[in-house]
Order: structure tokens, then C-alpha cells, then sequence
């Protein structure tokens, strides 16, 4: 009897959930030209996002300066494993290499590993979306140089709706994919 009562509760409990789901929006629908970089495979670790940007909330900038919560409004999937994945998408459409967010799946490891830490992701008051923050790019093997550059993109947003902030977050991800590009152009 009790194995009955929690089937039926399940589906109930999954009904109280009324927010929008948004995914982060990938800039890059059309065909874009691929930079020859020097290596043929790259492995994207895990990025690391601040504790705001890796909550399922979507938030923005008020004129105060606070980051406020977008009411019934949450990211559809893992901030990080979503970041991490549109990252990994981004490099591996715009360069020459094969690319793989972690754990790299396949027996020989990757040429490079990319790292990327975010200390700012903010959907700003003034209508632009910024990205800031450190990537590093290890090669084990020597494959390029080592090297651990600071970033700051943007992107702009329509207004500060959810699905503007999804928009400009894929485009400000393609545009540090285009910074980490350059460091591996051969």
C-alpha cells in the first residue's frame, strides 16, 4: 500500500514546478569558417563559475548594482555543464580540432586541455552581457605553449527577458571560444 501511495505522489510532485526552462542559446546556427589551430584534439575541463552563475537561477543587474532572480525563470540544465558543453560546441565548430568536455572520451589523451575560470558573468543593467574571468591552456606533451591568459567578452542583449539572457551568454561563450582560438592558431 505504501509503494502505491509514493507512484501515484511522483507525478504530483513534478506539477508544483511552473518555471520556464531556458537552455543557453548557441550564437552559431549557420556554417562558420574553421581556424586552422596547431593541435587536433582538445579537452575542456569542467569550467568554474561563481556561486550566482552556478545556481539554476537565471539572474540580472538591477540599477543598484544587486543581482536579482528572473521570477519562474531557471537555466534547463546544469549552469557548468551547460557552459562547459556550449564551450566545448563552440571551439569545436570554429577550429580544426576534435573537441570534448570532460571526462575526455576517448583512449588517447587530448593534445591540450583548456581550463576556464568565470569571476564575473553578469546580465548587465546597460543591456550588455559580460564574461570575464582566466583561461589556461595545458599541453602535456608540448604540443603548443602553455599559457594562462585573463578574458573579458560581451555580448549584447535585446533586454534583460531570460531568453535574452540566454542569447547573449551563447554568444559571449562563442566569443571567448574565439579568444582561446587565437592562442591555438598555428
Amino acid at each position: 500500500m505504501a509503494a502505491l501511495t509514493l507512484a501515484a505522489a511522483l507525478p504530483l510532485a513534478s506539477c508544483g514546478d511552473t518555471n520556464a526552462r531556458f537552455p543557453i542559446a548557441s550564437a552559431t546556427t549557420e556554417t562558420v569558417a574553421k581556424s586552422r589551430v596547431a593541435v587536433g584534439t582538445i579537452e575542456v575541463r569542467d569550467v568554474s563559475l561563481p556561486a550566482y552563475a552556478a545556481a539554476s537561477e537565471i539572474v540580472v543587474e538591477q540599477d543598484s548594482g544587486a543581482l536579482t532572480v528572473v521570477p519562474k525563470a531557471i537555466w534547463a540544465d546544469d549552469p557548468v555543464r551547460a557552459v562547459t558543453g556550449s564551450l566545448a560546441r563552440s571551439l569545436d565548430l570554429r577550429s580544426t580540432a576534435s573537441v570534448a568536455s570532460e571526462p575526455w572520451p576517448l583512449a588517447e589523451p587530448a593534445a591540450v586541455r583548456v581550463e576556464v575560470r568565470i569571476d564575473r558573468m553578469i546580465a548587465k543593467v546597460d543591456g550588455t552581457f559580460e564574461l570575464s574571468g582566466q583561461f589556461a591552456i595545458a599541453a602535456p606533451d608540448g604540443a603548443v605553449r602553455e599559457t594562462v591568459q585573463r578574458f573579458a567578452v560581451s555580448a549584447p542583449m535585446a533586454d534583460n527577458s531570460p531568453a535574452a539572457v540566454a542569447q547573449a551568454t551563447g554568444q559571449a561563450i562563442d566569443n571567448l571560444a574565439n579568444e582561446i582560438i587565437k592562442k591555438l592558431r598555428r
